[in-house]
């Protein structure tokens, strides 16, 4: 009998209820499959599976950057006193085998963290380690009661364990672990106002270890300057350590996250910014899309071929570091102070940062409450109106918010994250320039559509007035939003 597994952070462990109550319906079914575990780093898998694991019988197995050999020579150690026996294990089937034969008479848990590092290094290999894996999961598979969960942080390479060229595709279970939502992220910020709570989150963005530094009852400018401008501090570096476990090549791919920390840009804005040709850059940019560090978006009801696609830096925190941390590290080895560059360059910048980070939660909430009348909600950005276009008046048009029922534009919505007051020119902005261009490009748009309005810092008096005067506009509650 393999003893209990005890955590001793168990009571730290926050959220994550959905993946511990499919994981909670995995261990207590008939299933056999093995999960496949993944996400990227600092997501929280290894706090997801030992909270898991307490108060079950449970094997953790951590692997690392070493030779598969001796990993193995490590594991053989490590389930010496739990088996009774060293076993041999000169492979990783061998491996498998063994924890298989371990669970005959009793159910166990065994978790294989950085299951990668386990792999060879070219594909033949992989290929060939894998079939011989899949053939003892065939074998031995009935006969056991163990429960195995195989888990990393190179999510391409976990991935490609569940794509129909893997021996061991459908033999595994898949379950992605994603950066927490905001409403998830607040259970880490408890104490603060919504506005606080939500700046923080879009700096730290929703991976747990990130948010817990931003849990720290201290302002965010201090925060930044000792956890992250601290060049001997732990998030220091932490854009290039997480990025450079899964890319060759690195100074392109950080040459275009650095363009893309400063807002969405079109593939041409790239290529004239970092100098070179599209069909090289469209390369790095699929590849990143593939680690799911950036992806392309697309205005609302866009057909998929569009080419009026923006690349999106996804993640808050890497936009942060590749925008304000990345650019001047070596002027930070070479003198300057944290707290300089922060009231230089950070903190007028805060609020713009912010900005997108408020305009995808605007269009989420959006979802959430008008549902019934705008069953898709996304971005809008094109030409402004031709005579405009024509006068050098203006040349595009963009909208935060844009809902849409039955292929018609039933809500626009503009979202501020600023501290001043929205005005009352933002609504004739919205009457006069940006649903005329709506009716001007192929979306319908219904007669009178519902105008919502998101602001940081409320609604100027002239604004409150209008909007009281007219059914088709709402000024959201942006803080009662914060809270929901």
């Amino acid at each position: 009998m393999i003893d209990n597994f005890t955590w001793s952070s168990v009571h730290q462990f926050v959220n994550r209820v959905d993946e511990l109550d499919l994981l909670g319906r995995w261990w207590n079914s008939a299933e056999r499959m093995p999960v496949n575990l993944y996400g990227r780093r600092r997501a929280g898998k290894s706090w997801l599976f030992r909270r898991f694991a307490h108060n079950k019988p449970a094997v953790l197995l951590v692997a690392r950057r070493s030779a598969p050999g001796a990993l193995l020579d490590d594991f053989a150690e490590r389930l010496e006193p739990l088996l009774g026996i060293r076993p041999a294990l000169p492979d990783l089937a061998t491996l498998f085998r063994v924890l298989y034969r371990s669970a005959r008479e009793h159910k166990v848990l065994v978790v294989i963290d950085e299951f990668p590092y386990l792999l060879p290094t070219t594909e033949a290999e992989i290929q060939r380690e894998l079939s011989a894996i899949q053939q003892v999961i065939e074998e031995e598979r009935d006969e056991s009661h163990l429960k195995l969960v195989l888990c990393g942080s190179l999510v391409d390479q976990m991935e490609s364990l569940l794509s129909e060229r893997s021996p061991l595709y459908g033999r595994l279970l898949p379950l992605q672990l994603k950066p927490l939502d905001f409403n998830d992220a607040r259970l880490f910020l408890d104490g603060f106002d919504p506005y606080e709570q939500f700046e923080r989150f879009a700096i730290a963005g929703g991976m747990p270890r990130y948010l817990s530094v931003f849990s720290e009852p201290a302002k965010v400018r201090t925060i930044v300057c000792a956890h992250i401008l601290n060049r001997n501090s732990a998030l220091w570096d932490e854009g290039r350590t997480v990025l450079e476990q899964e890319l060759r090549e690195p100074k392109v791919y950080f040459a275009i996250l650095q363009e893309l920390a400063t807002g969405d840009k079109e593939v041409n804005e790239i290529v004239q910014a970092i100098r070179s040709d599209a069909k090289r850059i469209s390369k790095y940019l699929n590849v990143l899309r593939d680690m799911s560090v950036i992806e392309r978006r697309l205005p609302v009801d866009a057909e998929l071929t569009s080419r009026n696609g923006h690349w999106h830096l996804r993640d808050p925190f890497f936009r942060f570091w590749f925008r304000f941390v990345f650019p001047y590290q070596d002027d930070l080895e070479s003198g300057l102070r944290a707290n300089d560059l922060y009231d230089a360059e950070i903190a007028d910048s805060l609020n713009d940062h912010v900005a997108p980070e408020f305009e995808e939660f605007c269009r989420r909430w959006t979802r959430q409450q008008y549902g019934a009348q705008a069953t898709k909600v996304g971005a809008w950005w094109g030409p402004a109106l031709h005579h405009l276009r024509k006068s050098g008046e203006r040349s595009s048009e963009e909208i935060d918010v844009v809902g849409t029922r039955q292929g018609r534009v039933t809500l626009v919505g503009e979202a501020r994250w600023r501290n001043a007051p929205m005005g009352l020119d933002l609504l004739a902005s919205v009457d006069d320039y940006k649903i005329p261009a709506l009716r001007q490009s192929e979306l319908k748009v219904v007669k009178r559509p519902q105008i919502l309005l998101y602001s940081r810092g409320g609604y100027a008096k002239g604004l409150i007035a209008a909007a009281a005067d007219r059914s088709d506009v709402t000024l959201v509650n942006v803080e009662g939003a914060l809270r929901d």
